[in-house]
């Protein structure tokens, strides 16, 4: 009598258990491996008799396809790639969720990967990534129009985020223009006439979009002085910022995004300056750490996670 867990017919102690193939399926069920492939890729050309007679060997023999040939097999990978600047920017977080949420409804999973640790190989990244997937979402991508129009040729299907694209691919872009001009015309009201902005990354259109509402708010007001300082796109970069600020004597700060605002804010805190008692600070997007600002963040609201479930939509292989 021998003791133990009990083990399957012919495995011995320390034996690793064989794991069945497509081979012991096609034996197993009396058919062929490609009848065993297409009824394991839920093909409907299969007599149903077979079919069942092919998923009860299947079963028994516990076997499980392999998603790689599954994929060669499909000439598909059920995963859409997401190509974002930084993954540690919020917005960036909610954008992705709206994909995942949207992707997952249909069967797909997403593939992430971000540009920051070097943006100059963006092209080349987001290439990558869609060789490995079914579509690609590309957000804020900062690369040159030559060299997007030559990456969109290379990688559709494929929808860009906060970046116009003339027709070449489907594109969804928040209306940053009139965004800034919003906020102007909110501190203008307020009685502010001298305003700095914490630009953000050079490359960004999205920073071209608010550069745009703030010229129109210079035109439409004569007695209005909007300053320019370099920032970025993070809150290192608003805290920095916060010595320049208070040299331009500016009574309210446009911030980039709502990083950059909390940097600034906390910059201006450590300075002993009051907000808004001394100067306004004002930025974008609506994260929801800003509901948790002290003081309150006055900011634009952007459904993030709609823009990624549109984004979805759009791109749906």
């Amino acid at each position: 009598m021998v003791s133990g867990s009990a083990r399957g017919a012919g495995q011995r102690a320390g034996q690793r258990r064989v794991t069945a193939t497509i081979g012991d399926v096609a034996t197993a069920a009396g058919v062929s491996r490609a009848t065993v492939s297409r009824v394991m890729n839920g093909r409907s050309t299969v007599d149903a008799t077979i079919a069942e007679r092919v998923r009860v060997a299947a079963a028994g023999l516990s076997y499980r396809p392999s998603n790689a040939a599954r994929s060669l097999a499909l000439g598909r990978t059920q995963t859409v790639a997401l190509v974002v600047p930084d993954l540690g920017n919020p917005v960036f977080q909610q954008i992705l969720r709206g994909v995942m949420d949207g992707a997952a409804e249909d069967g797909y999973r997403v593939l992430v990967a971000d540009t920051v640790e070097d943006d100059q190989q963006e092209g080349a990244i987001a290439l990558e990534a869609r060789m490995r997937c079914d579509a690609l979402v590309l957000v804020s991508p900062r690369i040159g129009d030559a060299e997007l129009s030559a990456l969109i040729a290379d990688v559709e299907p494929v929808v860009l985020v906060n970046r116009e694209t003339g027709g070449a691919a489907p594109s969804l872009v928040v209306d940053y223009e009139d965004a800034a001009l919003q906020v102007v015309e909110h501190l203008v009201a307020l009685g502010h006439r001298r305003i700095v902005y914490l630009g953000g990354p050079v490359r960004s259109a999205s920073d071209e979009l608010r550069r745009a509402g703030l010229a129109r708010a210079r035109q439409q007001h004569a007695d209005l002085e909007i300053l320019d300082l370099p920032a970025g796109p993070d809150i290192q970069a608003g805290h920095a910022a916060a010595p320049a600020v208070l040299a331009t004597r500016a009574t309210a700060a446009v911030a980039f995004n709502d990083l950059v605002a909390f940097g600034l804010l906390a910059g201006l805190n450590e300075a002993g300056v009051a907000v808004p008692a001394d100067i306004s600070v004002a930025g974008f997007d609506d994260i929801e750490l800003s509901r948790y600002a002290t003081p309150a963040l006055t900011t634009v609201a952007v459904p993030q996670a709609e823009l990624g479930r549109h984004a979805w939509r759009s791109c749906t292989p």
